[in-house]
């Protein structure tokens, strides 16, 4: 007989409640995607927003818009641990990631170099480094103003790319590197929505994309020691099949002069997932809580060198340099700083790269603030284009997107700011309370002695 769940009393459901206690924690430490379910502190963050991010927020299909949040908690031992929250996180959709792609660029040709360097003794990212043509369409270079020593280098490329989002930078290490490696390595290092194309900002399509060009490199800045020569290059396998949705994008796109209508194919472009761009960041930032099989095989002034690349103002640059009037200090800094719309808060820093082309902005940063102990990761994509029509150069960048950006980034970090602080008042208060039962206890002791 079915008992009647009306007239069962509190004992019947007490074995059940423990068991429900049990599976509430299991799902509580079983990290991020649990966590999710439970409590998801972003949607929180979103939710009470009620000016800068309502506009996207009230639409965010419209918009595109995934955001991915993590949290970073330091153990005892200094350690970080990572607990990450989303917010119409779709792997499987495409978005165009832009210049975000240069991050996997800059890292793949210093691990290039550097097992080069094994067998070419003085090779290194500060070897000049000078790029000739092979195919139609590719150029060479032999100067670069912008280098200490007048030379291309690998260094330089690096932080032309990090700093302030150099293409002609990024297309030079993409024919170093060529794309066979590239996307090798990208499934290596674990990132399976990933591939890279081709170069940016030159129109390029099959096969150019296919082809590189023959790279030399030499021990001194006259160009006559020869170090080593990569030779021109062909891919001739097939593209990473990567299974993403949506890479037709749009209602017309401009192709010169004429509007093409309907969709824009964007299949055999560069591709890049949010959660790829940040598991790349943190490779970079954190490789000690990457397994071993997927980090970069880089030195530690490897590491010394993207890092500082990421971080950098332009001002702070002494090679390249780069004037304050046409690079403020946001400039490369969409979160927080809304591409040079407003400033970092005090002792703030931002570790990023950052995306701008055909309508999508993009940012993938580390935001880290030493006096008030804050560190978290933050990534987020959204496409501003009212019309749909691509390549037209009329696209929402200062009046929605740059904001948007600008106000999640703040308002992810006043959120960590309180949160710290609860925290520091939780630790004060428990050590308070500590305090108060070992007074108690030394009274107790004390009265019990003759």
């Amino acid at each position: 007989m079915v008992p009647n769940i009306c007239s069962i009393d509190m004992a019947f459901w007490q074995p059940f409640a423990k068991y429900l206690l049990l599976v509430l924690g299991l799902l509580a430490s079983c990290g991020p995607v649990a966590a999710q379910g439970l409590t998801n502190p972003l949607r929180q963050v979103l939710r009470h927003d009620t000016a800068g991010l309502a506009q996207v927020l009230r639409r965010p299909d419209q918009y595109r818009l995934q955001v991915l949040y993590t949290r970073i908690r330091r153990d005892a031992a200094g350690r970080p641990h990572f607990r990450q929250y989303g917010y119409r996180l779709r792997p499987r959709t495409y978005f165009y990631p832009a210049s975000t792609v240069k991050l996997a660029a800059a890292a793949l040709a210093l691990q290039k170099l550097r097992a080069l360097s094994a067998l070419h003794l003085g090779l290194g990212p500060d070897s000049p480094m000078l790029t000739d043509s092979a195919f139609a369409g590719q150029t060479e270079v032999r100067r670069d103003s912008t280098a200490a020593g007048g030379r291309p280098t690998v260094s330089n490329y690096v932080r032309k790319m990090l700093i302030v989002s150099d293409n002609d930078a990024f297309n030079r290490l993409y024919e170093f590197v060529g794309p066979e490696e590239l996307n090798h390595e990208l499934a290596r290092l674990g990132l399976r929505r990933s591939r890279l194309q081709h170069r940016l900002a030159v129109g390029e399509q099959e096969p150019g994309s296919r082809h590189t060009n023959s790279v030399r490199f030499f021990a001194d800045t006259a160009a006559t020691q020869r170090l080593y020569q990569e030779p021109a290059g062909y891919y001739a396998g097939p593209w990473p099949r990567l299974g993403l949705r949506g890479e037709a994008i749009g209602q017309g796109y401009l192709k010169g002069e004429q509007l093409v209508p309907g969709p824009m194919d964007f299949s055999q472009k560069n591709a890049f997932s949010l959660p790829d761009l940040q598991r790349l960041l943190r490779t970079i930032l954190f490789p000690e809580t990457v397994p071993p099989a997927r980090r970069l095989h880089l030195a530690p002034d490897d590491y010394v060198r993207l890092r500082a690349g990421l971080s950098e103002l332009p001002r702070q640059s002494p090679h390249p340099r780069y004037d304050p009037a046409h690079y403020p200090d946001t400039y490369a800094k969409f979160l927080l700083g809304g591409g040079g719309i407003a400033s970092l808060p005090p002792s703030v820093r931002v570790f990023n790269k950052i995306g701008q082309a055909y309508g999508f902005l993009i940012d993938n940063a580390y935001i880290q603030d030493e006096a008030h102990g804050v560190e978290f990761l933050l990534s987020a994509v959204l496409y501003v284009n009212a019309d749909g029509v691509l390549n037209d150069d009329k696209y929402e960048y200062d009046a929605i997107g740059f904001p948007f950006l600008r106000d999640l980034g703040r308002r992810v970090y006043e959120a960590e700011l309180r949160r710290r602080r609860r925290e520091k008042a939780g630790h004060a208060e428990r050590r308070r309370s500590r305090s108060r039962s070992i007074s108690t206890a030394v009274v107790i002791q004390s009265q019990g002695k003759e």
